[in-house]
């Protein structure tokens, strides 16, 4: 899966040892490849390696050119045409064409504007490397580009630009350490979220039931406190219990998570928007709840009913709806 990477990290890490060091990122590449646009690998001046930009087709190419780069200066537009023979060997159907842009740190990529973007990643801070490759302009952007930072996309803008999207990790808040949240949360793990339950009741949240997660005994009104919620953050709410749920569903509302799902029937779900109008929500803030959670596909039990939310909160963070 394509987690939370230190490609940047490690680049920076290295010209700052006095070793030297190359990103090569992913510009363009076939519909199957085994890397997306905008997936990175970082070369020292010593021809060590963190990260790839094709699952091994073009790597070795990919270093040499990289190590030459570090030389000139300059940046470089790569381009290689995988024949079907190496596309196979590393699981594509068929081959094609990738573009790869090499950019060397310090002297074609500016140390401090990479030093501001491993900042902003550190600080969970959405942020957009934006370069043209024509004049060698380049700027780092919290600003505009919000389709690519929703659906995490990297590519070219029409006027010739390339836009690289470094977002934060993906994090999950799961209120209610039940058997669906059992479920859940690998299932959200494995596809790229950061899970955390909460759970002020002791019998639930044991450690045994979740092994290796990170668990939080707290009253989930200070737990998100203490978590902080952002627009790259999904709170399941998953009690039953309107003083457990209730306090970080209000939290939720108020803050710019990006899908906010409330385990209960239809009944229960009414019974919600009652309290939360008669505390002042608005008819807008409250349709950001999506309760019943899920979707409907027509689910029997925890595991059936953790996949149709994960799919919700898959198709919320693509698509802007579920």
């Amino acid at each position: 899966m394509d987690r939370f990477d230190n490609i940047p990290e490690q680049a920076l890490a290295w010209h700052r040892a006095g070793k030297g060091a190359a990103l090569a990122t992913v510009v363009e590449t076939w519909g199957s490849a085994p890397r997306r646009v905008g997936a990175q690998l970082a070369v020292s001046g010593e021809g060590e390696i963190a990260g790839s930009v094709s699952g091994g087709c073009v790597e070795g190419a990919v270093v040499t050119e990289a190590l030459d780069a570090l030389e000139d200066g300059g940046h470089r537009m790569l381009e290689y045409g995988v024949s079907d023979g190496d596309a196979f060997a590393v699981g594509l159907a068929c081959g094609g064409t990738i573009r790869i842009l090499v950019e060397p740190v310090g002297q074609a990529l500016p140390e401090a504007m990479l030093a501001d973007l491993v900042a902003a990643r550190a600080a969970r801070k959405p942020r957009a490397y934006v370069i043209d490759p024509a004049t060698g302009a380049r700027e780092l952007t919290g600003a505009g580009f919000a389709e690519r930072f929703r659906m995490d996309r990297s590519g070219f803008e029409e006027d010739g630009r390339f836009v690289a999207i470094h977002n934060p990790p993906l994090r999950l808040i799961v209120v209610g350490a039940v058997h669906i949240a059992q479920a859940l949360v690998p299932m959200a793990r494995i596809a790229g979220f950061d899970p955390v339950i909460v759970d002020p009741r002791p019998a639930f949240a044991a450690a045994a039931r979740f092994p290796g997660e990170e668990i939080r005994e707290d009253w989930p009104d200070e737990a998100v406190a203490a978590l902080g919620l952002d627009p790259r953050t999904a709170l399941v709410l998953l009690t039953h219990d309107p003083k457990i749920d209730d306090p970080a569903l209000e939290a939720a509302l108020a803050a710019e998570v990006y899908y906010i799902g409330a385990l209960g029937s239809k009944r229960t779900h009414a019974k919600r928007v009652e309290r939360l109008t008669a505390r002042g929500f608005t008819e807008g803030q409250i349709a950001r709840i999506h309760g019943p959670i899920g979707l409907d596909i027509g689910a029997a039990g925890p595991s059936e009913i953790a996949v149709s939310i994960l799919s919700e909160m898959i198709a919320v963070l693509r698509k802007g709806q579920a």
